[in-house]
């Protein structure tokens, strides 16, 4: 069987299956979402409410069970303990309350949750109305809606209630704790909640639920929406189970049928519950399956007509790519592509127009080097008859001169002769270390010829970095500049050659005690053309082996003189083909 994709035109396959996948693909999920969506949804969402209602739990109860502990290791703090139960006079009693409201103020400032804190104790003294640290009266409480709660147990929790602050009544929840010292009470420790906190928490992300949360026994101590009460809910729970679940309430005041959801965990005494309407549930899922309907119909519709006006417009481009393509010839007149499209297909164009101009450059560029390459060679052939013929002409000079009684001019003629055969080291652009040290020896000898004892040199190079490879005639051209303008009209002068390995790069340095790089005197004379276009050739060749972060640095040496340091990498055999013969190539 024939693929398809491999026969057809792009934009009738493009059309066709995406049509087809649209309208199945929605037909599928019209048919699934109507039949299995009610009881899906029902079952989804109860899971849901309970993993939800879960987790909210765990949350509130570890935020009580805080509190809880806070409070316990409160009534045991052996200042507060001492403050109750010591015998002093007011003096100390009024240092010891202070004390004991700036130990309780911390902890309101520590914990955004707590709002404020009430300590019931003996004789207490007279405070700031608007702290959130208030001692009161055992009188006061007697008056507070809990207090016989607290006559059966050492603590207990109270339901939502308002109590005053400086920023008006605001509702709290309330924890308080006997302080026992030695089997007697000496107080009541009551740490505020902000309900509010509470109730973000019991809210979650949900702004429209109707919870409640409630204690073992099933009080209510908080709700948000439209709760059941707390008997018709008891009514629906296990109370003695320590088990979370949900059940369908039938007419549950709601508007019918709804859907209880309730939280209980192993270690707590909390239990979270949620109503939801049956209805609302239920509703939702014939709602899904109108949409989705709604949906079909209209893509049925329209998905035809968008498939094929996106099919021209993706594959509009495309083939005007293909028919450039087929028509293309080098240095014919070739369709231009359009220069306004700013997407992809603009990056594809844009290729395809430098792909273009690059090929009739490459064209040209093959012409001209074809040119140059005929040139080069007949250039080459002659490059290499000169200096063979020159450096045999100085092995004949040298007979002559040895015959005649020259020995000096023969010595001269000798170590040129060297210098020539290492100049030539076979066609290679590098050399040893070693061969390059004998080439520059020879050239400093011919110039002690000629000075006589008034020139001295020296050089200083391990022998392990004899043997590595240098580009040939580095040293020359700066050793040359000393010699000829940095001792010039002088009667004698030192050069001084040394080779160091640091960073894993090779530096050569090169000193003499010259008229350094500024000279004074007589007015400055143009510097010879050998020199200036030696020292450029030398760093332009480092900089095109080895780029930008290799080259040479020339400074005044602080005793006299110019300082040169030559920085290449370490190379212990020679580059297959340097950068520069390639491009003579």
């Amino acid at each position: 069987m024939t693929n398809p994709f491999k026969k057809f035109r792009i934009d009738r396959l493009f059309f066709s299956s995406f049509a087809v996948l649209i309208i199945v693909l929605l037909a599928i999920i019209a048919w699934t979402s109507y039949s299995i969506s009610s009881n899906a949804l029902v079952r989804t969402t109860s899971h849901y409410q309970q993993k939800l209602l879960d987790e909210l739990n765990n949350e509130i109860s570890t935020r009580l069970d805080m509190i809880e502990q806070i409070s316990l290791s409160t009534s045991r703090d052996n200042e507060l303990i001492t403050f109750l139960a010591g015998q002093k006079d007011e003096f100390d009693r009024y240092r010891g309350q202070l004390g004991v409201e700036h130990a309780l103020a911390n902890l309101t400032y520590s914990i955004p949750l707590i709002q404020g804190i009430d300590l019931y104790m003996d004789q207490p003294l007279q405070g700031d109305a608007k702290s959130y640290i208030q001692f009161r009266a055992p009188d006061d409480l007697k008056l507070q809606d809990w207090s016989p709660v607290l006559e059966k147990n050492d603590f207990a929790w109270t339901s939502e209630h308002d109590i005053p602050s400086f920023q008006g009544d605001v509702p709290v929840l309330s924890f308080a704790r006997k302080i026992i010292y030695n089997d007697a009470s000496l107080g009541v420790i009551v740490i505020h909640v902000k309900a509010k906190e509470i109730r973000g928490l019991l809210t979650g992300n949900s702004s429209e639920s109707n919870r409640m949360m409630t204690n073992a026994e099933g009080q209510q101590f908080l709700k948000i929406g439209q709760a059941l009460d707390q008997d018709t809910a008891s009514e629906w729970m296990e109370l003695g189970s320590r088990q979370s679940g949900y059940a369908h309430i039938r007419d549950g005041g709601q508007g019918g049928d709804s859907l209880l959801v309730y939280s209980r965990l192993e270690n707590s005494n909390w239990t979270l519950v949620e109503i939801t309407s049956w209805n609302q549930i239920t509703a939702s899922s014939f709602r899904l399956a109108e949409v989705i309907l709604l949906i079909g119909i209209g893509a049925v519709l329209l998905v035809l007509l968008i498939t094929h006006w996106l099919s021209r417009e993706f594959t509009k481009p495309i083939k005007k790519l293909v028919t450039a393509m087929r028509s293309y010839s080098v240095g014919g007149n070739n369709m231009e592509m359009p220069a306004d499209y700013e997407n992809e297909f603009g990056y594809v164009f844009a290729g395809y127009r430098k792909q273009n101009e690059r090929i009739e450059e490459l064209y040209d560029s093959l012409q001209r080097r074809y040119e140059q390459q005929r040139k080069a060679e007949i250039e080459a052939l002659q490059a290499n008859i000169n200096p063979h013929f020159l450096y045999n002409m100085l092995d004949q000079l040298n007979w002559m001169a040895i015959e005649a009684g020259q020995d000096e001019l023969s010595r001269i003629l000798e170590l040129m002769g060297r210098m020539f055969r290492l100049g030539l080291s076979g066609g290679s652009s590098f050399i040893t270390v070693d061969e390059e040290l004998e080439h520059i020896g020879c050239y400093l000898q011919i110039q002690q010829l000629r000075w006589g004892e008034g020139l001295h040199y020296s050089i200083a190079v391990p022998a392990e970095l004899r043997q590595l490879f240098i580009p040939k005639l580095t040293l020359q051209p700066f050793v040359e500049n000393s010699v000829l303008h940095g001792f010039n009209k002088r009667t004698q002068g030192h050069v001084h050659i040394g080779m160091i390995s640091r960073n894993n790069a090779l530096h050569i340095i090169v000193e003499d005690d010259g008229s350094g790089l500024k000279q004074t005197g007589e007015p400055h004379k143009s510097r010879r053309q050998t020199g200036g276009y030696g020292i450029r050739n030398v760093r332009e060749r480092i900089s095109g082996y080895f780029g930008e972060e290799y080259g040479i640095a020339l400074e005044e040496r602080e005793g006299g003189g110019t300082r040169v340091e030559i920085v290449i990498p370490l190379l212990s055999e020679p580059p297959g083909k340097a950068p520069l013969e390639q491009d003579m190539n």
